[in-house]
Parts: structure tokens; sequence; C-alpha cells
């Protein structure tokens, strides 16, 4: 279901730009800051010009709630500037009673900003968790809006403290470094080449309610953002108080210099495997193989990425550090062991080569 209509356009500036500076309310000055510096390599890097020459197009992801209703603002403002197409989507998950009526209201104010906005209603599967399961529809939904409508990119109204708890939640499982990265700023759909974008990652919450506050949005609650069954919850309203009284305030912003920190070094170790990996790797029957020597000649830290890597390329799936480290050893430590079972596939040491191959 679809409520909406065309895209782009938006109210034009009639007030003069030196007395809107002048009365900038500090948090929207900071939230339109954080989405200029996203939207602004968009206006270079939007693609070859249409045949019409038309700019580039984004779509902002819309719920309601401050975080996304001070970036639509943002964008909103800022895209009219910039010479950049905008318009919101909000999705309808149907997991409350006034669902229908609170998207509704979420795609008025969007049009009231000067952006066209859409509604599409999903179905949220039943298995699984169920937050997993609405991201899960919700991203797909604006994947496929995003192909429909050309736009080259969905920005996402992450914050700071979602970073933080996202990290929070990485340690706790043990996941290793590809959850404690959090989330990227801006990666790239690998299915449709759009760029997820998150502008206000740099932003605390309590920046996007004073925005909304200060442009007089009212934000929607959503009562999911409340409820401890969710893990998220408890780290929000309990762990993340807990260490901010204990240890000092700071420990959101360090949180998220980590996840930045990590993810700058993850993007070092995918540039050594990419240079590393054609020359180590070979075709198999069934699978595909890894030299012995080259993979011993290198540090734990790129073995191990490098095992995994070759596995989640090869067959899809992502090994636990239980599962890299026992392949390892066919490497360090082989003392004529029998393969090892591995999710989709086997590890078995022949020769000078550790030889994963498709199971049934």
């Amino acid at each position: 279901m679809r409520i909406g209509g065309g895209y782009g356009g938006g109210v034009p500036e009639t007030r003069d730009s030196g007395a809107l500076r002048r009365r900038l309310d500090p948090a929207v000055a900071a939230v339109r800051s954080a989405v200029r510096a996203a939207l602004a390599p968009l206006r270079l890097t939007g693609g070859d010009p249409a045949p019409d020459d038309s700019p580039p197009r984004v779509l902002v992801a819309l719920s309601g709630g401050a975080d996304s209703l001070a970036l639509a603002a943002a964008v909103a403002f800022e895209s009219r500037r910039l010479g950049i197409a905008a318009s919101a989507v909000v999705i309808d998950h149907g997991l409350q009673d006034q669902s229908v009526a609170q998207t509704a209201n979420a795609a008025d104010t969007a049009r009231a900003m000067g952006l066209a906005a859409t509604v599409i209603a999903v179905q949220v599967a039943a298995d699984g968790g169920p937050e997993a399961a609405a991201r899960d529809a919700r991203y797909e939904a604006l994947r496929a809006e995003a192909e429909r409508t050309g736009a080259v990119a969905v920005l996402l109204g992450h914050t700071l403290d979602d970073q933080a708890e996202t990290v929070l939640l990485g340690l706790a499982r043990g996941s290793g470094g590809s959850s404690l990265m959090g989330m990227a700023p801006v990666r790239e759909d690998e299915a449709s080449g759009v760029l997820w974008m998150r502008p206000l990652l740099a932003v605390r919450r309590d920046m996007t309610r004073a925005a909304c506050l200060a442009e007089g949005l009212g934000a929607w609650e959503d009562p999911h953002n409340a409820d401890p069954q969710f893990a998220r919850v408890r780290v929000r309203t309990r762990l993340l108080p807990v260490l901010e009284e204990e240890l000092g305030p700071g420990v959101a912003e360090a949180l998220a210099r980590t996840a930045e920190q990590l993810r700058e070094d993850a993007e070092a170790f995918r540039e050594m495997i990419d240079e590393t990996i054609e020359d180590i790797v070979e075709h198999a029957e069934a699978g595909i193989s890894v030299s012995v020597p080259a993979l011993a000649a290198n540090p734990a830290a790129l073995r191990n990425r490098v095992i995994r890597h070759v596995v989640q390329s090869e067959f899809g799936v992502s090994l636990t550090r239980t599962q890299t480290l026992e392949v390892a050893r066919l490497v360090t430590d082989w003392r004529g062991q029998a393969p090892i079972d591995l999710p989709g596939c086997a590890a078995e040491r022949r020769g000078l080569r550790v030889v994963f191959t498709a199971r049934p």
C-alpha cells in the first residue's frame, strides 16, 4: 500500500539567510551541518546525468520519532540548497494498533516540510525475533523504493547514542571486531548499489530532540523504545546510565570513537586481504583451497580474517571465533587432524593447502 505522490519540490526560502543564521537554534544548526556534510558529496558523485539532467535523488527513512524527524527537517532544508531531490518514506510495520494513523501523521509532517512522502505497509515475518524481523522488512521496502524511484541513497536517523548501544551489544555477545565496528556512516548495498547513509552518527539523541522542539515538530514516542524485553532498550535505559554514573560522562562518545577506529582498522585489513588473496587462493573441486605456507607467513589477525573471508565469499556463511581457530590449527598446529565440519562446508588439510568443500 502506498500513500503519497511524486518526489522533489519544496518551499523556496523567502527570509533573509543572515537573519536565519543569527536566530538559528544550536541543535538545529548541528543537525543541519551533519546532513550538509553527508549530502554534499552526492551532488558531485551522484552518477551520470540523466537525459533530462535531473538531480540526484535521496530518500529519508522517516518513523516520526525525534531522530528521523530532525533528519527529515534538515534534509528538507539542505537538499534545496544543494540541488538534490529529496523525499520521505514512512514504513508501516503494522505491529501497533495506531500504526496507520501514526504513519499517516509522519507523512503529513514531511509534506509540511516540503518533502513528498510515501507510506509503505510491510508484512513482518512471524518467525524469529520481532525486532530483527521488522528491521529486515523495513530495509527490504526501503531498498525496493530506492530502486523504484532511482534514488542514489537512503538516509537513516541513527545517532551517536544508537552507535554506542550497538557497540555495547556487540561486546556483550563477544562477536568480534565486526560487531564492535558498529554502524558505518556510509555503506553501499551489494544488491542494488544504493547507499545506506547515517548522517547523524556524530550527533547525540538529546540534540535531535532539542532540534525538533526548536522547530515545533511533535515527535512520536515508539512504545517499543521503552519496552525492557528488548536488549537494546535495557542497554539504553539501564546500562549506559550506570556506566555514565560510575565512570563519568563521555562513555557514549568513547564507544562511538572505538567503533570508528575499528572500522579504520577493518578497512586496512580488507585492503591487505584483497591484495593477498589472489595469490594464495585456488579453486578446487566443489570448493576452494588456500596455501598453507602463505597463511602461516601472515600474523594471526590477518590469517584468521583470510579464513573467514574465504568461507564467507565462497559459501555465504560466517564462522565463529572457535571455528576460525580450529581451521587455523590446520596451518599452525598440523597433527593429521580429521576434516572439520563447518556451516555449509568442510575444511581439511591436503598437503600444503587447506581445502574448503561444500557439504550437501
